[in-house]
């Protein structure tokens, strides 16, 4: 499944991008894994980034499924950062 996606970064994330067979409403992953920390680091990036995503739903194309994958840097991200990298991102590579 990977061949078909594409692979995209933000200072924080590696995004893979997959298209959904059947097109469907845009889904979201989040991957920690245990070298980035313990788990109160780990579930707080992934609760930033589940909040992004929640609010700021319509910069997603629809059909696609998005993996953010969390490098060391995200560590030290905040809600404000999370949101910045991902508006750039989504403006950049899926303009509308």
């Amino acid at each position: 499944m990977q061949e078909t996606g594409r692979k995209l970064h933000t200072d924080s994330f590696l995004v893979m991008v997959l298209p959904r067979e059947p097109a469907g409403p845009t889904r979201v992953g989040i991957t920690a894994s245990r070298k980035f920390g313990g788990a109160v680091q780990r579930n707080h990036v992934k609760r930033l980034v589940r909040e992004a995503f929640r609010r700021h739903r319509l910069l997603f194309p629809t059909g696609l499924d998005f993996v953010f994958i969390a490098k060391k840097s995200a560590v030290e991200v905040n809600y404000d950062q999370v949101v910045r990298e991902i508006e750039r991102l989504c403006r950049k590579h899926f303009p509308q």
